[in-house]
């Protein structure tokens, strides 16, 4: 009995029995195998592996001789080949987007890329403020000596003075007393050299006269004629005493005096030259160890030092300048509230700054004794950057106070983490008389 497809699981309807009866008849003659093949092709009406044939709810009663009761359960066929494989389905809807997963590890650097193109020049920026004039320039430096002058002119040369007229001759008188010796006169300045005179004329030979005074020295003239002898005069009367002459010339140098008693002593001559390295001396005996000296007291040297940092750019003007970051100040002298040095010891101390100057210009002053001292400045503008520093001793007492400041407008002090300023001070040596101002 040929299987068939299970439709149901109760009794089958009578409408489905007449179609299994009259195909029982038809094979009732010719009972041939290949008749039931072609009637019921059960086997290949359903080839879908999910059905069954359940022999006791679908059977055949091909003759009726047969019970129609089921048959002994056939043994299990064998797996049939799998069949084609089906076409693709119609693609399904899109499913929901999953879970973001976790954050993939750093890649690795990329190469360098070209060099972009050149950007478009930036808008000019605000014009800073006009600087302040600055301080008149010290007195230059001496000039070098001029030229010597062309020579003057030479003058003309003088005219020739009047011939004085011969005055008359007074009576000869007695020879005066010899005058005292006068002290000598004050050596006068030499004359400017005159120019030579010319040659006088020839004189004539005139006749003797009486002796006349002693005349002025004249020039030098030409040698005259020798002259006749003239006749002897008669004695003249004997006149009256004479005025007192003039003063006579200077006696002749008299006879070297005797020696006089020594002076005294005259103030020291000026030092003489080095004189020449000497010969050097042989060398000495050594000479036996001395006693051990008695322990003496350590000398307590004075101490006071500070060096400082500022932690803030741009501090205020016409204000002392806190350095609030202490480096050395073990003796306290120093206060970072303040920004100030204060002297607890006399003596000369050595002061010094180095600070960083950037985008605004900067005028430093040193004040000590409420006075700004010393000055420095540096124009800068724009992101420029410079420094400025400064190293100067100082004798300072007791009580006296030293600190920096920077003027309105001139604070550009910088500092960051890449650039420092400092400020320095330190005691050189103590005053040996304390009591004593400098």
């Amino acid at each position: 009995m040929p299987k068939g497809p299970k439709p149901s699981s109760g009794q089958p309807p009578e409408e489905e029995e007449t179609p299994f009866t009259e195909a029982a008849e038809m094979a009732e003659p010719t009972p041939d195998p290949s008749a039931f093949n072609s009637v019921f092709g059960a086997a290949t009406l359903f080839p879908s592996e999910n059905l069954t044939l359940d022999t006791a709810d679908f059977f055949l009663n091909c003759c009726d001789c047969c019970s129609s009761g089921p048959g002994q359960k056939g043994e299990p066929g064998e797996t049939g080949k799998p069949g084609f494989k089906g076409e693709a389905g119609d693609m399904g809807i899109l499913g929901p987007p999953g879970v973001t997963g976790p954050q993939g590890p750093k890649g690795q650097k990329g190469e360098k890329g070209l060099k972009g193109e050149r950007g478009e020049q930036g808008t000019n920026g605000v014009p800073g403020y006009p600087g302040k004039p600055g301080e008149p320039g010290g007195l230059g430096p001496k000039g070098d000596r001029g030229n010597i002058g062309l020579a003057g002119v030479k003058g003309q040369k003088g005219s020739k003075g009047d011939t004085c007229a011969n005055g008359t001759k007074g009576e000869k008188g007695d020879k005066g007393d010899r005058g005292a010796v006068g002290a000598p006169g004050l050596n006068g300045e030499p004359g400017a050299k005159g120019d030579k005179g010319e040659m006088g004329d020839k004189g004539y030979c005139g006749d003797s006269g009486e002796r006349g005074g002693k005349g002025e020295k004249g020039e030098e003239g030409m040698k005259g004629e020798k002259g006749s002898k003239g006749d002897i005069g008669t004695e003249g009367k004997s006149g009256s005493d004479g005025l007192p002459g003039a003063q006579g010339d200077p006696g002749v140098k008299g006879e070297k005096g005797e020696l006089g008693p020594p002076g005294l002593v005259g103030p020291a001559g000026p030092k003489g030259e080095l004189g020449s390295k000497g010969v050097r001396g042989s060398i000495g005996k050594k000479g036996s160890r001395g006693l051990k000296g008695s322990k003496g007291e350590v000398a307590r040297v004075p101490r006071s030092a500070f060096s400082a940092a500022l932690s803030k750019p741009f501090p205020p003007p016409n204000a002392p300048i806190k350095f609030d970051k202490v480096l050395y100040n073990d003796q306290g002298n120093y206060s970072p509230v303040t920004g100030k040095f204060n002297c607890s010891i006399p003596g000369a101390y050595v002061f010094s700054y180095h600070v960083t100057v950037r985008g605004r210009p900067a005028q430093i002053s040193l004040v000590a004794w409420n006075r700004k001292q010393f000055k420095s400045r540096e124009t800068l503008y724009g992101h420029e950057i410079d420094q400025a520093s400064l190293l100067i001793i100082l004798k300072l007492k007791a009580g006296d106070q030293v600190w920096l400041e920077v003027s309105k407008d001139w604070n550009g002090v910088y500092v960051s983490a890449e650039d420092d300023s400092i400020f320095t001070g330190f005691l050189l040596y103590p005053e040996e008389n304390p009591g004593i101002s400098p």
